[in-house]
């Protein structure tokens, strides 16, 4: 083994040559090369290296690009040799100039790509393209590779192809494409899907559809599903549901690729999201056609199509034919038939299939018994929530915010304040913040005890714990002071909320409507109501009742039966607050056939009165009929008065 001092006075050596005569120049950095040759075949391990600052500046600086060029080529030299000479010129040279350049990169890929070193080529490659010190790696690689061979600049393309993919470099990567293409090469299909997934990962939908097609007009590609696929699903993504399924069918027609389930699904699944009862018809239509045989990821699909379209029975038969063809049933499939039977209220179904699922040993995840605790939360079933809740513990399933939050929205909407605190208390203990829904919860079952002033206080210590209120925070500090009595705080907090950013909804419309209505403030409730018109949004059967409810206050009930007429019109049916308040006013003015009339129709709807009908039905058999033009005149005087 040659020792550090053996090398050092060879570049010394090297270094004391004449360097005045171009031809003594040369043979001096031939037999330089030649001697670090030498040295690097008789070392085996890198302690020449391991040299103090001033032998290092003494070995750098007579090293120039040529040498490191002929050390690089020699064909005696191994990986093992050449790559520690490299990496030590690499770190060590404090000169940007005398460190490899590119093309002593591009000798050692060539060597690395015939040692079939190709993990290596990578690395040091991907280093390269982002190393700061070559502001333009890319482009240089391009204008100096045509010095090499086809197979060796085909190969190293396709590589630099891949890094610039996975370093989110697009155009970089495009450039190597058209340069590989121009010389009449090929960028293999794998390194095109590398692109096309970096591109959907980033949202570049349009470019990762741009170049897929270019891979379809190249001669030397053969496309794969997969990338098919992958563009397809980027598009759904996007919403693009039509432009994807005519790609699709695009591909087909040209006989290009052939779809599998797995594209299929992909298209499915996008129109069961928006909820396209036709789209949906039309993919089962196609699978049926080519005989695509459903995958456990389909039948996953059409089980959440039917149960959010509230038809349990046909995604019971859709898991019934799972069974059948012994598909292997997992976890996620049955958590979808739990949740979906606990929104419906099925909770018998839901714990029969949580039996079914545990019994075939496959264990139940925190998305399982969040479902289950939902189901029996909805249902008032406290206790049965606090068992299935001890259970996820001893279980080791992770709890989880949602979880938590269902449990307290259970409490409080049984009015059970004490152990919905005392559970928000358990929560933090054990390391999770109370977050914007926590905090609306709780206030919103302060409100329907109606303490309020509890409630203002928690939705205040929200906000002093930095928790950004939301649209439904605001409407609730408005249902708060419409409660109160106090319209100009309503209103206050009703401008506010908009300077904030969050934009009011229906029902922070609502609120401050049928406040206004109750306060007699009719004018200003129709106000409201198109202003919230004119921010896009439509008038609902709550909108129209406290609309009805204030005119027939202020007795006018020919007002409210024209709403009454609008919103019918409008196909929006009332409900029995509706049918109570122009009941009720039409009662007060004696106009009992009328009113009877309406009795009738609400019951025919199904809808079942309440005590105040009655009330009021009985009131108006007892009334004169007051005219209700001159009621009328009352009401415009006393607003002209106003």
């Amino acid at each position: 083994m040659c020792s550090q001092k053996t090398l050092l006075r060879i570049f010394n050596k090297g270094a004391s040559l004449p360097s005045n005569q171009h031809h003594h120049h040369q043979q001096n950095q031939h037999e330089l090369a030649r001697k670090i040759t030498h040295v690097l075949i008789n070392s085996t391990n890198s302690n020449y290296f391991k040299l103090s600052d001033t032998q290092l500046r003494s070995i750098l600086s007579c090293i120039t690009p040529h040498v490191t060029y002929r050390v690089l080529s020699d064909p005696i030299l191994q990986p093992h040799s050449y790559l520690p000479f490299f990496h030590f010129l690499k770190t060590h040279h404090s000169s940007i100039s005398l460190k490899p350049d590119l093309k002593a990169h591009l000798i050692l890929f060539s060597r690395l790509l015939k040692a079939r070193k190709f993990a290596t080529m990578k690395t040091i490659l991907n280093s390269l393209v982002t190393d700061s010190e070559f502001p333009c790696p890319v482009s240089g690689i391009i204008h100096l590779v045509d010095e090499f061979e086809s197979h060796f600049v085909e190969k190293l393309c396709d590589m630099l192809f891949r890094v610039c993919s996975d370093n989110r470099l697009f155009q970089e990567a495009i450039r190597v494409y058209d340069y590989v293409e121009g010389k009449g090469l090929v960028i293999e299909e794998r390194s095109c899907f590398v692109l096309l997934l970096a591109l959907k990962r980033c949202a570049e939908v349009d470019l990762c559809l741009r170049f897929f097609r270019r891979m379809v007009e190249s001669n030397g590609i053969e496309i794969r599903v997969q990338s098919l696929t992958l563009v397809i699903d980027g598009l759904c993504r996007r919403g693009e549901v039509e432009k994807a399924k005519e790609l699709m069918d695009e591909m087909v027609s040209k006989s290009i690729v052939k779809p599998t389930v797995f594209t299929y699904n992909t298209l499915l699944n996008a129109y069961v999201g928006r909820k396209d009862q036709k789209g949906v018809d039309e993919i089962l239509r196609l699978m049926e056609k080519e005989r695509i045989v459903f995958s456990v990821a389909t039948y996953s699909i059409l089980i959440q199509w039917y149960s959010s379209s509230a038809d349990i029975g046909e995604a019971e038969k859709i898991f019934e034919e799972m069974r059948e063809r012994n598909l292997e049933i997992d976890v996620y499939v049955y958590s979808s038939m739990i949740t979906w039977n606990c929104r419906l209220g099925n909770m018998k179904r839901a714990f029969a299939l949580f039996d079914e699922m545990t019994q075939r040993n496959i264990a139940p995840n925190a998305h399982t018994y969040g479902a289950l605790i939902g189901g029996v939360c909805k249902a008032g079933q406290m206790e049965a929530a606090e068992i299935l809740l001890e259970e996820m513990q001893s279980k080791g399933i992770d709890l989880n915010i949602i979880i938590f939050n269902t449990m307290i929205d259970g409490y409080c909407k049984r009015g059970m304040m004490d152990e919905a605190l005392r559970l928000q208390a358990i929560m933090e203990r054990k390391g999770f913040k109370a977050d914007v829904f926590t905090f609306n919860i709780l206030a919103n079952g302060l409100c329907k005890l109606h303490r309020y002033d509890e409630a203002k206080c928690t939705l205040n210590s929200m906000v002093e714990k930095g928790v950004e209120p939301n649209v439904v925070t605001f409407t609730m500090f408005i249902e708060i002071y419409c409660k109160e009595g106090n319209l100009a705080e309503a209103e206050r907090f009703f401008r506010d909320m908009e300077k904030r950013g969050e934009v009011p909804n229906i029902v922070t419309y609502n609120t401050l409507i049928d406040a206004y209505c109750k306060k007699e403030k009719v004018k200003q409730a129709h106000s409201t109501k198109s202003e919230m018109i004119n921010k896009g949004l439509s008038p609902d059967v709550y909108t129209y009742t406290s609309l009805i409810h204030g005119e027939c206050i202020v007795g006018r009930v020919n007002e409210a039966l024209k709403i009454f007429n609008e919103m019918r019109l409008k196909g929006i049916t009332g409900n029995v607050a509706t049918h109570t308040s122009i009941i009720s006013g039409l009662s007060k003015e004696g106009r009992a056939d009328e009113a009877f009339k309406l009795y009738d129709e609400m019951m025919k709807m199904g809808l079942i009165p309440d005590d105040r009908v009655f009330a009021a039905l009985v009131g108006s058999l007892h009334k004169p009929l007051i005219h209700a033009g001159l009621k009328q005149n009352e009401y415009e005087d006393l607003k002209q008065k106003d």
